[in-house]
């Protein structure tokens, strides 16, 4: 990136040829970003990060439409669950109904099959969950979406860099991406846009990325963006089958060595390789006074609740459940020692 900072500081659509070299590499940056999400570089648009993504999305499509029924599961990030709420203040002709979810954390298709209108104009279902780890039925949400003549929205930004996607065998018709999420510069991310699939700007002026995001480019963070996703293409397959085995080694760990072995949330159910939610026998917030070199989260609000909170509240875990819960979660750069003096350092704080 640094060289984009300085030596490079020319705009891509700017008239002289250092600005032309800029373009090409914006462009290599997308095609990175493609090779990773399984699309063509045309389909991927650059944006700030994820919540910038869910917001052009759902806005975009919309705005685009004729005001109606719009599903969302109870799962969603507050940057799919924001606009949405928004909507009928801005006209009262839409319907935004939620798709719930049981104690296994995962979307049932034939339940949101069964909620779709003739009105329907979308379906917002995330990839994956930031909480729980839970991975969604996305391509069966999608088929059955698709043979109702209903788009659907997947905010994927949990899931690139920890496992395999391919938003072509998905079948979703936008997904949001966010750059931190594998290990690329924060407030970097993009979205998938199918090709074909009509959206509004939601914000104005210059033209530039398919007419969909006016202004000057990140260039640094494009580039940075699209280096990280072609390493997260190269290596992911390694790094998921490597943070399922610590993970696993984790929870292990944890039964053997606390004299109360926790209770791991939708441990039935597919999960992403590198995200454990515990429920343990006293209260989570132990853990930062007990450990305080542990990085790890627990519920910070629950009026307004926040992500943890309303993700928990999903599954059925009732308030004092949800005070006791603790959320790990793995990095590429995780070592088994590291596993071991955690397991420990939790142990320690509720033994």
């Amino acid at each position: 990136m640094q060289p984009y900072w300085s030596t490079h500081y020319m705009l891509p659509g700017q008239e002289h040829p250092h600005a032309h070299a800029v373009g090409e590499a914006l462009e290599n940056a997308r095609e990175g970003i493609a090779a990773m999400a399984g699309c063509e570089s045309f389909e991927i648009v650059f944006t700030s990060g994820g919540t910038e993504a869910n917001n052009l999305a759902i806005l975009g499509l919309l705005g685009a439409s004729q005001p109606g029924h719009v599903l969302v599961s109870q799962l969603e990030h507050e940057s799919v669950v924001g606009p949405l709420l928004r909507l009928p203040d801005r006209d009262p002709r839409w319907s935004i109904e939620t798709i719930p979810c049981d104690n296994t954390g995962v979307i049932d298709p034939r339940t949101v099959e069964s909620m779709l209108r003739s009105d329907t104009r979308l379906v917002c279902l995330q990839g994956a969950n930031s909480i729980v780890g839970t991975i969604q039925p996305v391509r069966e949400v999608a088929d059955r979406c698709h043979n109702r003549g209903v788009c659907l929205h997947c905010d994927a930004t949990q899931m690139f860099g920890k496992m395999p996607v391919n938003v072509k065998e998905l079948r979703c018709d936008t997904v949001a991406i966010s750059g931190h999420k594998f290990y690329g510069p924060k407030g970097s991310g993009a979205i998938y846009v199918r090709r074909g699939l009509q959206l509004d700007p939601i914000t104005f002026g210059e033209p530039r990325e398919m007419g969909l995001r006016p202004g000057a480019e990140n260039v640094p963070g494009c580039i940075g963006l699209g280096t990280a996703a072609s390493l997260a293409d190269r290596c992911c397959d390694e790094a998921c089958e490597r943070l399922t085995q610590l993970r696993d080694h984790f929870i292990a760990l944890l039964n053997e060595r606390m004299s109360s072995p926790p209770l791991i949330l939708c441990e039935s159910s597919p999960r992403l390789p590198n995200t454990v939610a515990i429920e343990l026998p006293g209260d989570a917030k132990r853990i930062h006074e007990a450990a305080r070199n542990l990085a790890v989260a627990t519920a910070q609000s629950s009026s307004p609740p926040d992500e943890f909170t309303r993700s928990l509240r999903a599954i059925g875990r009732s308030e004092s459940q949800i005070g006791r819960t603790l959320r790990v979660s793995l990095g590429w750069t995780t070592s088994t020692e590291q596993i071991e003096r955690a397991a420990d350092l939790i142990a320690a704080a509720f033994d």
